[in-house]
């Protein structure tokens, strides 16, 4: 809330107190001012306890710890001020009131008015606080959502900064492997690294981008491994996705998977096989992949893992329980699977 809707709520709550008196006016006589400027001594009463409490008060001394003072400077206004209004009304009662003189109250009922007068005081103090203590946490829950927006954001940032790198690192390490045994198949491979650098150097800036755009870099990113593979590797890659698709998906949130199945589900020796699909409805999205596996010795220290535990990360910031991913080796040891779904896609289509 801005300050200018701030001031017209203030402005028309005290509106409604200051005419309020009119109610109890004798209208039958006329309206008189004088008697309006002596109804008019109570709600300017409450709004001289409200506005100390709310503009210092509250803020310079209970909300600062300081509230000892805050208690003894609100005991002393509140008695000053209903004193104060006490005698204000004794002594104007019969100069603006038009009615037949009456017995004067009893000193009980003295007490009792001079109470009631200080307990609505204490309650505009109270009201006042509450409203001031409301504001602050207010503003110290947007600065706490903000800080905690900021911090996700530079982790994302952070992770996507290092999935480049990670990705570079074992693409050229497979380039690296061809270059004496295929040199023609090394070059080719250069030539689709080209070709996918665009997508990574720029796309993965985003938050999100076009899911057709992320499967064709996907697909491109297959093709360039395949180049390395052996005949006795089964690769297939589907892709499901309606047309025309709005959706818009995290980048680069699936390669780690696929960097994964290419790393475990490839043998030199034996037959082997990666199936990847990507299917999208407006409801959801999932990445399946199965491939053979062939797990890696203790000595084997490429990756490290690093790319599957940046996944998990940003799909938890990213996409806060809203996806699901199973993965894990079947019982016979010999087959992996990883399958990821993104629920809800809508809050990501344009």
């Amino acid at each position: 809330m801005n300050n200018k809707h701030k001031i017209c709520i203030h402005a028309a709550v005290w509106t409604v107190m200051f005419i309020s008196p009119l109610m109890f006016m004798n209208h039958g006589a006329g309206t008189s001012w004088h008697q309006f400027l002596f109804m008019s001594a109570v709600p300017m009463s409450l709004m001289i306890v409200f506005y100390v409490n709310y503009l210092w008060l509250t803020p310079k001394y209970f909300a600062t710890e300081n509230k000892q003072i805050y208690w003894l400077a609100n005991i002393a206004m509140i008695l000053a001020m209903g004193i104060a209004l006490h005698l204000w009304m004794g002594q104007t009662h019969a100069m603006f009131d038009n009615r037949p003189p009456q017995r004067p109250p009893s000193p009980i009922m003295y007490v009792f008015f001079l109470f009631r007068d200080m307990f609505n005081l204490a309650i505009s103090a109270a009201i006042a606080t509450t409203i001031q203590l409301a504001m602050r946490w207010q503003e110290s829950e947007n600065a706490r959502r903000e800080a905690e927006s900021a911090r996700v954001n530079a982790e994302l940032k952070n992770l996507r900064s290092q999935v480049n790198p990670h990705f570079l690192l074992n693409t050229l390490n497979n380039i690296y492997a061809l270059t004496e045994l295929a040199p023609d198949k090394a070059k080719e491979a250069i030539l689709e690294l080209s070709k996918l650098l665009r997508h990574i150097l720029y796309d993965n800036q985003q938050k999100y981008v076009d899911l057709k755009s992320e499967v064709q870099f996907l697909m491109n990113y297959t093709n360039l491994m395949k180049i390395r593979l052996s005949s006795n590797v089964d690769l297939q890659f589907t892709a499901d996705i309606p047309d025309p698709c709005n959706i818009m998906i995290a980048p680069l949130i699936f390669i780690s998977l696929i960097e994964n199945a290419f790393k475990h589900g490839v043998s030199t020796t034996e037959k082997s096989y990666i199936r990847i699909q990507i299917k999208a409805t407006d409801h959801y999205i999932t990445c399946d992949i199965v491939n053979s596996n062939f797990p890696k010795g203790d000595k084997d220290r490429s990756g490290h893992g690093i790319g599957l535990s940046q996944v998990a990360r940003r799909l938890d910031l990213i996409y806060p329980n809203m996806y699901e991913w199973k993965k894990g080796v079947d019982h016979t040891g010999k087959e992996y699977s990883s399958k990821i779904t993104i629920y809800d896609t809508k809050m990501c289509n344009n």
